[in-house]
């Protein structure tokens, strides 16, 4: 079985520039789950949602299928790191108390993915699975940033990209689905960091190789005359998470 691959290139700036989620979610989503001792982090890329989840479980098994991004990922006691798909997940049936799916999930093959889920967790087991939006700092950088988003390399979005525009709302979901309190992600970023993040991006990444050029040179400019020459800003990430318990 293949995998929507947008990624692996990037590995290296993906580790370096993904803005990391907050302490409070995982003790959140940890104290939800009937036990503690497996969790699976599905599509781990560098490991950033494995590592934390190791601070509130025995044994992480993170998963990802590309083998690019598995040798970025950071090693940690507790996280064992295997090359697999989130719909073919190497862990036995009814072993594990939480799954696990940060900005990912909306790549899967949904009813693949679902029954490997009800597969392996243990009866009251939980899923969790989140998302973030793009980043708002005031009206006017969040204006600059939306026309990048939307008329510069929106063509250039993977159709799956519909389900984090949606917040998580619209994504097939057949779980007894919990409420969650509202989450998000802070950083304090310089200039360098934002346009880092940004060649992360999927659809800038498309537009490079349909076009032939980088879409961010463009860009930087209109982002400098808004930021300070040698500080940071802060920005805002929202999170959308769904829970659902097996």
């Amino acid at each position: 079985m293949s995998f929507k691959d947008h990624f692996s290139r990037q590995s290296a700036a993906y580790r370096r520039f993904r803005p990391g989620y907050p302490s409070a979610l995982f003790e959140f989503v940890a104290a939800r789950a009937p036990g503690r001792q497996l969790a699976v982090d599905c599509a781990t890329g560098n490991g950033q949602a494995a590592v934390e989840l190791a601070r509130h479980f025995d044994s992480v098994l993170a998963v990802d299928a590309s083998t690019s991004q598995l040798a970025s990922a950071e090693p940690r006691a507790r996280v064992h790191y295997a090359a697999a798909l989130a719909e073919q997940l190497p862990v036995r049936a009814h072993a594990v108390s939480l799954v696990a799916v940060a900005q990912a999930v909306h790549w899967f093959d949904f009813g693949r993915f679902h029954a490997e889920c009800r597969r392996v967790l243990v009866p009251g087991g939980l899923l969790a699975v989140w998302s973030y939006e793009k980043f708002r700092v005031d009206a006017a950088v969040d204006a600059v940033v939306d026309r990048f988003y939307t008329d510069v390399v929106g063509h250039y979005w993977p159709p799956e990209r519909r389900y984090v525009d949606q917040g998580y709302r619209t994504l097939p979901f057949p779980w007894r689905d919990e409420a969650a309190p509202d989450f998000g992600i802070e950083t304090d970023w310089d200039l360098e960091e934002v346009m880092g993040y940004l060649a992360t991006w999927s659809a800038v990444q498309r537009y490079k190789d349909q076009l032939g050029r980088d879409p961010l040179p463009d860009l930087r400019p209109q982002l400098a005359a808004l930021w300070p020459a040698a500080g940071t800003r802060r920005l805002r990430w929202p999170i959308h998470l769904r829970i659902g318990r097996a």
